[in-house]
């Protein structure tokens, strides 16, 4: 079933009416949870497994309780965390790191050089990850004293510092928190929260009162797992979570975030650093390795339309592959407009005619799209969009949901014609997604490839990972040239960060990526 624009007008029109009867439920609850000091957090999935150095375990959750050398801030400020001082020297090939003093892992287990490097020496220089320039460089160490060390890289490191403040593989377990065999055993890390158990239907932490920074003003985090959105929502309606958002952690529907704000629940939006990416896999369907096939379908939907509709106007129509406020994010390109007898003219030349359902050699051009409510909160309606209106220009579109698990096989297997992807986000870019998402040699596990061409993009990809300084933004550059001459993404929206939280919760402010959990100078009042 397709669905039009007005389908969504006249849902959105009824959504504020769910929420009536809130003040009272809210009140009880808040009353309760202000007496057990707890801050209760929706996520989407189990946490999973937490060791730092595995890319598995819910990203938010191991920032809870695992401390980076240096933090990402807002707009991409360089923070001290588990280091206060550093300089990077030798010409961009030497990073000398001042180790903060006094600190300890949960389990009393000192933080100094020692461990620092048992940590690096888990993850660094191994091919699997190689994807960040700071492990592919590494050529060894040198400890200093026990709370300084020296890092040395074979060239200079594009990004070093933001690298160091990754939520995985950066960051920092208690060396006491493995086996004899050095197997994995326990989250034990440096960070102000300890956990006290984990199931699949929730994880609650303690405070660490032996923390080195500032205490958290409640004294423990539970994280409810409440898959659905719109039990979600309904949880927060009833009082019985205090907060939840984030693309990877909760997410809130922009149609939800409305409904919301007009029910009186707090919600926080802002410009996020991710993209939402329409991806095309010409090694699946005959049609997409022709170049005029995507421009058309890039110009068949009306991401403005899109935004005010399904985004409630949240989410800013993109036209390049990362917004501005990502690091090296390129030159702006313009915002591709909807124009159906452009993208009718360019499938004629490409050789798809007819009337309703072009065809070509007797085959129908028909693709399928893939999408994942777990994974993209909002991507099953956002594919019925463009369902129809791709339709108006003669492409059949089908698509398929997939559950998380599904969709985590599918696509590195690339079993898809369409899909819909984000980038990785801060502080990941830019060359998280450029390696991680176009380079065919990287392995990166579940997240797969938003396109491959090795002949020609792989070496643009290369040539940016190992630029100087100075060259870099023209490297970089070059990549986003040939992806949007060749169309071979369609960039449809910077994703909006969303977040609502219970009345009672006070001095909420959005974290600094995705992958933080923010539970920093929250107050629960009454």
């Amino acid at each position: 079933m397709t669905a039009s624009r007005r389908t969504f007008l006249k849902g959105l029109a009824v959504a504020p009416a769910l929420f009536g009867g809130l003040s009272s439920t809210i009140s009880a609850y808040a009353q309760k949870a202000k007496a057990h000091g707890d801050l209760i957090v929706a996520i989407a999935k189990p946490a999973g497994n937490l060791d730092p150095h595995k890319y598995i375990g819910l990203w938010a959750v191991q920032d809870l309780m695992f401390e980076p050398l240096m933090r990402y801030g807002k707009n991409g400020q360089i923070e001290p965390a588990l280091a206060t001082e550093w300089a990077v020297e030798d010409n961009g090939k030497l990073l000398r790191v001042k180790l903060r003093q006094n600190v300890t892992f949960q389990d009393g287990t000192s933080w100094d050089a020692e461990a620092m490097m048992w940590n690096l020496d888990r993850w660094i220089g191994k091919p699997a990850n190689n994807w960040m320039n700071s492990s592919r460089l590494y050529s060894g160490h040198r400890i200093v004293d026990p709370h300084t060390v020296e890092l040395q890289f074979k060239e200079p490191v594009l990004g070093l510092l933001y690298e160091f403040s990754y939520v995985r593989p950066s960051r920092f377990l208690s060396p006491k928190s493995v086996d004899k065999d050095g197997n994995y055993q326990a989250p034990v890390g440096t960070g102000p929260w300890i956990q006290e158990s984990a199931s699949n239907s929730e994880s609650t932490f303690k405070r660490f009162d032996g923390y080195w920074g500032d205490l958290p003003t409640f004294e423990h985090v539970e994280l409810k797992v409440l898959p659905d959105s719109r039990s979600r929502m309904a949880a927060l309606r009833a009082g019985e979570i205090d907060l939840a958002g984030g693309d990877y952690l909760a997410p809130i529907k922009a149609t939800e975030a409305k409904a919301l704000e007009s029910a009186g629940i707090p919600v926080t939006v802002e410009t996020g650093t991710t993209t939402i990416v329409l991806a095309y896999n010409p090694d699946r369907n005959e049609a997409l390795k022709d170049v005029r096939v995507r421009k058309a379908i890039n110009i068949g939907f009306d991401r403005a339309a899109i935004g005010q509709v399904l985004y409630q106007s949240l989410a800013e129509p993109a036209g390049s592959l990362f917004p501005a406020n990502v690091p090296h994010a390129g030159k702006r390109f313009d915002v591709a407009k909807r124009d159906v007898e452009a993208a009718k003219a360019l499938l004629e030349v490409a050789g798809w005619s007819g009337s309703g359902i072009r065809e070509k050699d007797g085959k129908k051009l028909s693709l399928e799209l893939v999408v994942s409510e777990e994974q993209m909160a909002g991507s099953r309606s956002l594919g019925e969009i463009l369902q129809s209106q791709l339709g108006e220009i003669g492409i059949e579109l089908t698509i398929r949901s997939v559950d998380h698990a599904s969709r985590h096989s599918d696509i590195p297997a690339r079993k898809y014609d369409m899909a819909l992807f984000y980038t990785l986000g801060a502080p990941y870019e830019p060359f998280g997604t450029l390696v991680g998402l176009f380079l065919s040699t990287f392995n990166n596990g579940v997240d797969g490839k938003l396109f491959l061409d090795p002949a020609n993009l792989d070496p643009l990809v290369l040539a940016a990972t190992s630029a100087s300084e100075a060259d870099v933004a023209g490297a970089t550059q070059a990549i986003y040239d040939w992806l949007y001459n060749e169309v071979a993404i369609s960039p449809l929206f910077y994703a909006p960060i969303i977040w609502a939280h219970a009345p009672r919760v006070q001095g909420f402010t959005p974290p600094s990526t995705e992958y933080d959990l923010p539970y920093k100078n929250i107050t629960l009042g009454a």
